[in-house]
């Protein structure tokens, strides 16, 4: 039976509070052989609200959430959520002056953060001095290691406790209701383009109406079971499986990550019934060894985003299952959906709107393009709260985001006659690598900052599999010296593990326009022309640690 609630009642507390009363005994989560109810979802989001709040995090205060996937996951920022507080996941693979500017952009007064990383703050905690409370998920109860040690010594001004005081009251009745729809609920950030990455306040009602639109467009029911093993921290798994998966009154089947070697095994014995699947993952699971096994499922549905007409007929031939995508962002509920009950032949795009947004294609002067005609793809959402509120605290390219109420997404596709959305590029400077959208910008400013660099350009290269990897040219300072894997060796400390370079070449100079923009395409021709000459870091031997 499909429940809706009126926009005023889109929040975090209020959907889990009705659930709970409701379907108290249905399972909400699987993992790793537990299970958890709704009803346990609302007692243990209910005590680390509590808890949270007695530690004095209160409405509005921003808090970096760094965790792997794991059900702490969902009690905290849900949690945090029913106290009005604002939750910011970052990836996990951040560290050095990209986990600073996250922490820092935020204005985070407190941190959440796994023991697997706390050597990463500990790297940086000097200055972070906006955080007043850092918490601890996991490790030893009751021992420091020497990275949360040292933190104690780095940020004086901080109260560094494990995460579980936050549960000492056991308290698990509702925190006071004083949160609203519009109320920030998320700051994700999304990859920089053309400068920082921006984050995205996504309000209650976004991730909300995200589950609701899925429920329907999709028909998830309470007996189905949305598998995920991609990151909690991404928009993907947290709107797209979990909002979609809580709105339906349906269970989460939760991995901590991809792997070939666990993937059918997982999706059998967590009774899977539909899962997502993004870039170079569905080529992976194509790869695998066919046999009778690969029909023996409870799958009805997979979700492959970007979909290729050859993906569709393969997986739908070998598998079984019927295939849907999207054209989505976290900046706002998904442009366009492909449903189970679209035409074959439709294959390959990203959908229609489906009355969810109007949809425009237009050229760069602003003219709207006729159906075949490649321009920027931009919409305009037809229901309130079911977009972002802006970037934080970046009025200007918040303002440059939109034009006349519509929506700039900064990638470039078609319309067909039946206006069916077919994705062709980015025009946004963004280099996709497996599932993960990599600013080129900040690629080249944290690779600038080597003493021996001038100048650096970072471009896409197209995978084997699926998507791009990273090169860069480098420009090397007058009388310096560096060296490919000392470029490489610099990235892997500064940078998330997934921008690390693979191909890296040395150029006298960067081809540039006459207002000095660097001629990218350019690069980008050299760089596929002279592919196989390229220095490979793969090819030499050379492994990035996550």
């Amino acid at each position: 039976m499909f429940i809706d609630y009126p926009l005023e009642s889109r929040t975090i507390g209020r959907l889990l509070a009705d659930k709970a009363r409701r379907i108290p005994q249905q399972t909400f989560l699987l993992w790793q052989g537990s299970r958890y109810s709704y009803a346990d979802l609302e007692a243990m989001t209910n005590r680390h609200a509590n808890g949270l709040a007695a530690m004095g995090i209160g409405h509005g205060d921003r808090v970096a959430v760094m965790l792997p996937n794991d059900p702490a996951f969902y009690w905290v920022v849900w949690g945090l959520a029913k106290i009005g507080a604002v939750a910011v996941p970052l990836n996990t693979a951040a560290k050095g002056e990209m986990l600073r500017y996250f922490i820092d952009q935020s204005d985070s007064v407190a941190m959440i953060v796994d023991a697997s990383w706390t050597d990463r703050l500990a790297a940086i905690g000097a200055g972070l001095d906006k955080v007043r409370l850092y918490l601890r998920h996991g490790g030893h109860e009751g021992q420091d290691d020497d990275s949360w040690q040292a933190l104690k010594e780095l940020a004086p001004q901080a109260m560094l406790r494990p995460l579980s005081d936050a549960l000492s009251d056991d308290s698990s009745a509702p925190p006071v209701e004083r949160v609203r729809h519009d109320d920030t609920q998320l700051i994700i950030y999304t990859s920089g383009t053309t400068g920082p990455s921006k984050g995205v306040m996504c309000p209650h009602s976004q991730g909300l109406w995200v589950g609701r639109q899925m429920a329907l467009d999709y028909g998830y029911q309470s007996d189905d079971v949305l598998y995920t093993c991609l990151p909690l921290f991404h928009a993907n798994a947290l709107f797209y499986s979990s909002s979609a998966a809580l709105w339906a009154e349906a269970t989460i089947a939760l991995s901590p990550r991809f792997s070939a070697s666990h993937f059918w095994d997982e999706i059998r014995s967590t009774g899977a019934t539909q899962f997502n699947s993004l870039g170079a993952m569905t080529n992976i699971i194509l790869q695998l060894p066919p046999g009778p096994q690969d029909r023996q499922h409870a799958l009805r549905q997979c979700m492959i985003v970007p979909m290729q007409k050859a993906l569709y007929e393969q997986i739908r031939e070998r598998y079984g299952v019927k295939l849907t995508s999207l054209f989505a962002m976290s900046e706002n509920y998904a442009v366009t959906v492909f449903v189970p009950d679209d035409r074959a032949d439709k294959a390959g795009s990203a959908g229609s709107p489906r009355n969810a947004s109007d949809l425009r294609i237009v050229d760069d002067d602003g003219r709207i393009l006729e159906p075949g005609q490649v321009g920027e793809i931009q919409m305009r959402p037809r229901q309130e709260g079911s977009m972002m509120k802006g970037y934080y605290k970046m009025p200007e390219q918040t303002a440059l985001a939109f034009v006349d109420g519509w929506f700039c997404t900064g990638d470039r596709g078609y319309l067909d006659d039946d206006g069916y959305l077919f994705f062709v590029d980015r025009k946004k400077e963004a280099i996709r690598r497996r599932g993960e959208n990599i600013s080129a910008y900040e690629v080249e400013m944290i690779l600038s900052r080597h003493p021996a660099i001038l100048e650096v350009a970072a471009v896409p290269v197209p995978a084997e599999l699926s998507e791009d990897e990273v090169m860069v040219y480098v420009v090397r300072k007058p009388g310096r010296m560096i060296t490919a894997a000392e470029v490489v060796a610099f990235a892997a400390e500064h940078m998330n593990y997934y921008m690390v370079p693979r191909f890296v070449d040395f150029i006298d100079a960067l081809p540039k326009t006459s207002t000095e923009k660097i001629e990218k395409y350019k690069l980008k021709q050299d760089a596929q022309a002279r592919r196989p000459q390229l220095w490979d870091r793969e090819r030499e031997g050379i492994q990035v640690r996550r």
